[in-house]
């Protein structure tokens, strides 16, 4: 089977194209691939492949085998993947996800046909846990809600991209052990579907720094829903503006949020890594 090796601000998947391969078990090979160690090494596994409605649909699996709903820098890389693997020459795409269609649109550089920028429509940022179905919280609203967990009090505004998240404003978050805090807001009682954790900074109204925990990876370099997440959290709080730059460990990414149509946009690039195969 052949696979390709993808990040965007570090955000890395591993891509397998089933317009030309078959997977079984993707479950499986998701654990088995993402092992740093013993795997090809990533943050999950990525289906790209023929779409019930849109152009073409994405599954993504994470470390530990889970299905997730949507990723906004796997989306990127999907798109980026398309076009320059010749699968299409649309320059705005409709990807279908397990939260929905999302719209995609490349930058193309004309001197070398090459993807440079993805924009990614992510959708309505809900942030009400019991519109969703399930419900992905116990709370019908959930802003800076005070959580217990590893002996301190964290102030959670949770936010749905497609996905959950628990969004906690504080300071010094590259001190923070995430292995511990993270796990424990991931599956606390109050978020059934467990829930990914980004822990943020504000520097300015239109910049923010974060970390993110990721349900089922642990922490990774960046999370495109969560950024968006982020910055909604940001502005119901007011403590941003509807655009802003947010900065991750793997990069940076720009966030706009649309507030009158309820849209979240997400901006940033995407790069191949390595071509693999596995015998």
């Amino acid at each position: 089977m052949k696979f390709e090796k993808m990040h965007a601000a570090g955000n890395d998947y591993i891509y397998v194209n089933l317009f030309e391969e078959k997977v079984e078990n993707p479950e499986e090979l998701s654990r088995r691939l993402s092992d740093r160690h013993f795997g090809v090494g990533g943050d999950g596994l990525v289906l790209i492949g023929p779409a019930e409605q849109g152009d073409f649909s994405m599954r993504m699996f994470n470390a530990d085998g889970s299905e997730g709903l949507m990723c906004g820098n796997a989306a990127r890389c999907v798109g980026r993947y398309l076009y320059e693997r010749g699968l299409t020459n649309k320059k705005e795409i409709a990807l279908q996800t397990l939260s929905g269609i999302k719209q995609l649109w490349l930058t193309i550089d004309p001197a070398s046909n090459r993807v440079t920028q993805i924009r990614v429509d992510m959708g309505p940022a809900i942030c009400n846990g019991s519109q969703l179905q399930p419900p992905q919280s116990l709370l019908p609203e959930m802003v800076e809600h005070p959580l217990e967990a590893e002996g301190a009090t964290w102030p959670v505004t949770f936010v749905s991209m497609g996905n959950p998240h628990a969004v906690i404003f504080t300071e010094g978050i590259d001190a923070l052990d995430l292995q511990l805090i993270g796990s424990k807001i991931e599956h606390h009682p109050l978020f059934p579907q467990r829930t990914n954790v980004e822990f943020v900074e504000v520097i300015a109204r239109d910049e923010l720094r974060m970390r993110v925990w990721e349900r089922g990876s642990g922490e990774t370099l960046a999370c495109g829903s969560g950024a968006c997440a982020v910055l909604a959290a940001a502005v119901l709080t007011g403590r941003a503006d509807p655009r802003a730059l947010v900065h991750l460990r793997g990069g940076d990414l720009q966030v706009e949020w649309e507030r009158d149509q309820n849209r979240v946009f997400l901006t940033g690039d995407a790069q191949f890594v390595f071509k693999g195969e596995l015998l």
